[in-house]
């Protein structure tokens, strides 16, 4: 995601002034996928008079190829003997890949890709297997036959064909690329990352030397170049089936799961290990809950649920104080916010975002939808906290989306009710606004605005039930706003969205008010107690409200990425919280509150990791 603090690129300039520079930061959703060839498409572009495609070959176009090598390989390069049928190809063409680029009806380039399952490449005519350093392995792709024809060539679409075969082979889970590349073009496949082996070979009066890369090594080097096919996407009507960039993964918290198995081998090394990477709840669900799942337990894994999730909505209606046509349920607030945005926001829309806040939000906008972000930036040296009155100053812009975390994650900071509910009456009708309160519980039984979203035109409320319900593992979620702004979701919502189980213990979660509150005042205790024992760490503590605290080591002192490590060595799991914000720098770290003998062994682990 490139990420600078010049001021937010406009979607409509003609009809929208700059916002205000103070405090906020701009990120263009570009992506990470790119292929490294400098400037070799920033000298030439595609031209104004026409789009250029990219697909995967039809019959009708392997034809055209055919003929093309003929006039290419044979006549222009000498590198094929010529025939009488002006087509030519080999037995490889039986099991390969070709990629076209073509403008309007005309074949402008391809590129072939011989996949491992063909089990004969190009190079086989020249070596033999012995030879090359790397090996003939399932992984193995062969990407040749790189053909531009004269009129065109000079312009991106080498490049272009290159990042498409390189696409095709990341996609298709191949773990090496090898090349033979022609000398006169060597410069291209080199800016490409794949390197020479110190093999040449000869075909006719061509000349090519051997090339190779690990797919990851060309992963790693496309990251250097993100602004670059960012554009030529955006000037490619690109065909094929997988998508242009890769998508790229949200990394959450969880690190936990490699010490207790992955495949749940040894779940009861849950005992000994601090799962504070995650922010789940310390305490167990209400008692009704567990009843509820132990007695029907084979019943709930083999009966189909709701199909609409009927019966939770009426009860988080009936509890919450709106209409049920007010309510959409999800499986979980990352489900929801895949679902909306998603529908919601394109490439051209533009959204503003806290900083720091929850890295959901930015991955998903600037990764997935790969629109651009804006970063409201809230200042440590006010720790952090956020005066929602700044947001007045940005409703004349052109934003299509306001992201608010509250109480926010990883600060913990909460406004209160009143005051967040004031300046939200005064968002302009055409812009949304996204509230997420995965724990407002912890802020107080009135602080959600769930009945204000529910009013209002434009204001949408996320509610996870994963952290203040202690249900993480079973996944239930819903949203809260107008009926008018969930319509269009509700009709894109699958049937069955959110298990059986979960919406059983979601009910009775929420049946069960007085167990949560009292939790929620034991972990307000537990919280101040852990503050207490890491202030005597020299670290410095940002106020919240939350299940969770966030501090900052010290800045002489090691980076959170090294005691994150080597408190994972005493099976202690901590978040680095770096990446949660542009804000945050190296040194913050965040834990989850636990019961009081786990917040005493967090801070002793602590406390010798960063004195060794």
């Amino acid at each position: 995601m490139k990420t600078n603090t010049l001021a937010p690129f406009e979607k409509r300039p003609q009809m929208f002034p700059t916002p205000p520079l103070d405090g906020i930061a701009t990120e263009v959703g570009c992506g990470e996928t790119v292929f490294a060839f400098e400037r070799i498409a920033t000298r030439n572009g595609l031209g104004s008079t026409a789009r250029l495609k990219l697909a995967l070959a039809t019959g009708e176009d392997r034809e055209t190829i055919y003929r093309l090598r003929h006039d290419v390989y044979g006549k222009e390069l000498v590198q094929h003997p010529t025939n009488g049928d002006g087509r030519l190809r080999d037995s490889l063409d039986e099991g390969n890949i070709y990629l076209v680029a073509s403008v309007g009806e005309e074949l402008v380039g391809f590129i072939s890709v011989t996949p491992p399952t063909s089990q004969t490449y190009s190079i086989d005519k020249y070596l033999s297997r012995e030879e090359p350093p790397f090996p003939f392995d399932d992984g193995l792709y062969e990407v040749r036959l790189l053909t531009v024809i004269k009129p065109s060539r000079g312009r991106q679409i080498a490049a272009l064909l290159m990042y498409a075969a390189f696409r095709w082979v990341e996609a298709h889970g191949g773990a090496r690329i090898m090349a033979i590349g022609r000398e006169e073009i060597l410069d291209l496949y080199l800016k490409a990352g794949l390197q020479p082996i110190g093999i040449a070979v000869r075909s006719g009066a061509v000349t090519y030397q051997v090339l190779q890369s690990p797919v990851a090594s060309l992963r790693q080097r496309a990251g250097l170049f993100a602004g670059l096919f960012d554009r030529i996407e955006r000037e490619t009507d690109w065909r094929l089936a997988i998508p242009f960039q890769k998508p790229a993964s949200c990394f959450h918290g969880g690190a936990f799961f490699s010490a207790i198995g992955e495949e749940f081998e040894t779940l009861e090394k849950r005992q000994t290990i601090i799962n504070a990477d995650v922010l789940d709840a310390w305490f167990p669900p209400s008692p009704k809950v567990i009843s509820a799942l132990q007695d029907n337990l084979p019943w709930l894994l083999q009966t189909s649920p709701p199909t609409g999730c009927e019966g939770l909505i009426k009860t988080i209606a009936r509890v919450r104080g709106v209409n049920a046509d007010c309510v959409l349920a999800g499986a979980g607030s990352s489900d929801l916010i895949f679902l909306a945005f998603r529908q919601w926001l394109s490439r051209d829309s533009r959204v503003l975002l806290l900083d720091p806040t929850y890295g959901e939000y930015a991955h998903v906008l600037g990764k997935v939808v790969r629109c651009q972000v804006d970063r409201l930036t809230l200042s440590r040296r006010d720790g952090y906290r956020f005066d929602p009155r700044r947001l007045e100053e940005y409703f004349e812009y052109d934003y299509d989306l306001i992201v608010l975390v509250n109480p926010n994650s990883p600060t913990g900071r909460h406004v209160a009710r009143e005051e967040l509910e004031g300046v939200l009456r005064r968002v302009p009708a055409n812009l949304r606004v996204w509230l997420d309160e995965t724990y407002v519980e912890y802020a107080g039984a009135d602080q959600s605005l769930e009945r204000f979203s529910a009013q209002s035109e434009n204001v949408i409320v996320c509610k996870s039930m994963s952290k203040v319900y202690a249900l993480s593992g079973v996944r239930a979620a819903y949203l809260c706003a107008g009926p008018q702004q969930l319509e269009q979701l509700r009709a894109i919502t699958p049937p069955w969205a959110v298990s059986l189980p979960a919406q059983l213990a979601a009910v009775r979660a929420l049946e069960d008010s007085p167990y949560y509150s009292g939790r929620y005042e034991e972990t307000h205790r537990l919280r101040s107690q852990l503050v207490e024992q890491l202030c005597g760490l020299n670290l410095e503590i940002v106020p919240g409200v939350a299940n969770f605290v966030l501090c900052h080591l010290p800045a002489d002192g090691p980076h959170a990425s090294t005691v994150v490590a080597h408190c994972r060595d005493q099976n202690l799991f901590l978040r680095d919280a770096s990446n949660m914000g542009l804000q945050l720098g190296k040194h913050a770290l965040r834990l989850a509150v636990k019961d009081a003998e786990k917040n005493t062994q967090m801070v002793e682990i602590l406390k010798r990791v960063l004195r060794d």
